[in-house]
């Protein structure tokens, strides 16, 4: 096909998820790619140029950088660039490139500004787990990190290694590395990261890309998972054992990380930590969701989508024995 270039392929398939192609009406998305595949000629072009037209433009923004958690849309993004640009391990100097870390490929989710730090100075459960808070490292460096504060340990690797914590697109300005300026510290990294992005896309655009080396073929291989970082939080683990706990009972476990999105604009609305979208009885019960911490605006969101939300994991547990699984709920009779 003409036009079809391995760069420019992975340009139309990364604007694909980026902007959510496939939300809304599928079969109509899935029509109209269908119909723009008819005929010779330049077909991803127009396949290019379909996208364009839906969204009016391509290029990535601050904002789309917003979203939070590993739910959120330009969170596999920023882990593809990590893996295609010269990015660095703070511990070892050693680029994050899958053939280069050779048995030690595997990487994990490290925060920036750790959580306990932030959660301490007040900060909301989406802010602390915003995307632009987030950065991959070998799981040696990750337990080396571990929850120090960054205005102590970034002076440390870039004296170690100069450059390391800038090629994470980290900005270097020390007042934006204190928990007080933690705002201002997203704001700053969002724009370096868009930057990043809009450089990668232009690069495919042109039908070529970075220069990463490809290795052997993947089926029969085994996969190396991006692995949270090892403390997991309250709400994690909470989340966890209430999954299992639906999952005895024959219920199905939910869906983690739940991407609301507007289906007029495409824009993720929220994330719900913990949700059913199709009711726990499908059919027969409403989409319900566990939502820990949240602030205001989330639970506003799981409302407004029709979503029965519940805050505690006790009282979605007595939800599911009572309304869902029919049982009765005996309280011990109190002593006169």
């Amino acid at each position: 096909m003409q036009g079809l270039t391995p760069g420019r392929l992975l340009y139309w398939y990364v604007n694909s998820f980026l902007w959510d192609r496939g939300a809304g009406q599928t079969e109509t998305v899935l029509n109209a790619d269908l119909a723009t595949l008819q005929g010779d000629g330049a077909v991803l072009d127009r396949l290019i140029g379909t996208l364009r037209q839906s969204r009016g433009d391509l290029k990535v923004n601050a904002d789309d950088f917003r979203g939070w958690s590993q739910g959120a849309r330009f969170y596999p993004l920023l882990y593809m660039l990590t893996r295609v640009y010269d990015v660095k391990d703070w511990g070892t100097g050693v680029p994050l490139k899958n053939e280069l870390l050779g048995k030690l490929a595997g990487l994990e989710l490290h925060h920036v500004s750790p959580k306990n730090l932030l959660y301490k100075a007040g900060y909301s459960r989406p802010e602390v787990n915003a995307v632009a808070n987030f950065t991959f490292l070998t799981k040696a460096t990750n337990l080396e990190v571990t929850n120090r504060d960054p205005a102590e340990y970034i002076p440390a690797y870039e004296e170690k290694h100069p450059g390391v914590v800038a090629s994470h697109w980290i900005p270097m300005d020390p007042e934006l590395w204190r928990v007080e300026n933690y705002l201002a510290f997203l704001d700053a990294r969002r724009k370096l990261l868009a930057a990043a992005a809009n450089t990668f896309l232009e690069e495919l655009a042109g039908g070529a890309g970075p220069d990463v080396e490809v290795g052997g073929p993947v089926v029969g291989a085994e996969g190396r998972p991006v692995i949270v970082d090892l403390g997991e939080d309250d709400e994690a683990k909470t989340s966890a054992e209430c999954r299992a706990w639906v999952s005895d009972r024959g219920l199905p476990g939910g869906s983690e990380n739940h991407e609301l999105v507007d289906e007029t604009t495409g824009e993720q609305v929220a994330v719900l930590g913990l949700a059913w979208p199709e009711g726990l009885q499908e059919g027969l019960t409403q989409p319900v969701a566990l939502l820990l911490n949240e602030g205001a605006e989330i639970e506003a969101a799981a409302g407004e989508a029709g979503f029965r939300f519940f805050t505690s994991a006790d009282a979605f547990k007595r939800y599911v024995e009572t309304e869902v699984l029919g049982e009765e709920i005996f309280q011990p009779a109190l002593s006169a």
